[in-house]
């Protein structure tokens, strides 16, 4: 039996499109097909939700995302490689959210990239960081950050990569800094 052997997976891709909520890709490839009865290969691409903030000709894109698009705060390192360092960006903030409602969906995900919603539990504090791109130049806030809600108001936000992954949460309070653990830390998208 001569089993299959892949490559590493390649880094990730840019956004599919600019100005919306859509997704980046990895790849392997076959390095040795299996033979003599050997499992077949295991995937040879994945996709994770992601959105650029810019279109390709470099002007920012003009819509409001609603709700709230969060990703894991672990895409931030990747996400501050790629922006444009041109010393006019802003400092970023924090929003601490009260998560209120969860739909099933973020318990059902079985991809390594989604296991990040697994941490998303009715009643956790969480904190959620707005940086550039996301951070608006103009307004100096995030889409659906939560800004100019009332007190305990509910607002919706949903997990960018898994659409069925959605819920309500209520703003506590806006942070310079953030200071969640880092399973509770997310980023606006």
């Amino acid at each position: 039996v001569i089993p299959c052997v892949v490559s590493q997976w390649s880094s990730w891709s840019g956004c599919a499109e600019p100005c919306k909520t859509t997704y980046r890709v990895r790849t392997r490839h076959i390095i040795q097909e299996p033979r003599n009865g050997a499992e077949a290969c295991p995937a040879l691409e994945e996709r994770a939700g992601c959105v650029e903030y810019w279109t390709r000709q470099g002007t920012e894109c003009k819509q409001s995302l609603i709700p709230a698009l969060i990703t894991t705060g672990g895409f931030g390192k990747a996400r501050k490689k790629r922006a444009a360092a041109d010393g006019k960006e802003r400092a970023g903030y924090c929003v601490e959210f009260q998560l209120v409602a969860i739909t099933p969906g973020c318990l059902h995900s079985h991809h390594s990239y989604t296991h990040w919603m697994r941490y998303l539990r009715e009643g956790h504090t969480v904190c959620v960081e707005c940086q550039h791109p996301a951070l608006d130049s103009r307004s100096q806030h995030c889409s659906g950050d939560g800004t100019g809600s009332r007190k305990n108001q509910l607002l919706h936000w949903q997990a960018v990569g898994n659409p069925r992954c959605k819920g309500t949460w209520r703003r506590i309070r806006q942070l310079d800094t953030c200071s969640c653990p880092s399973v509770h830390s997310f980023l606006f998208i």
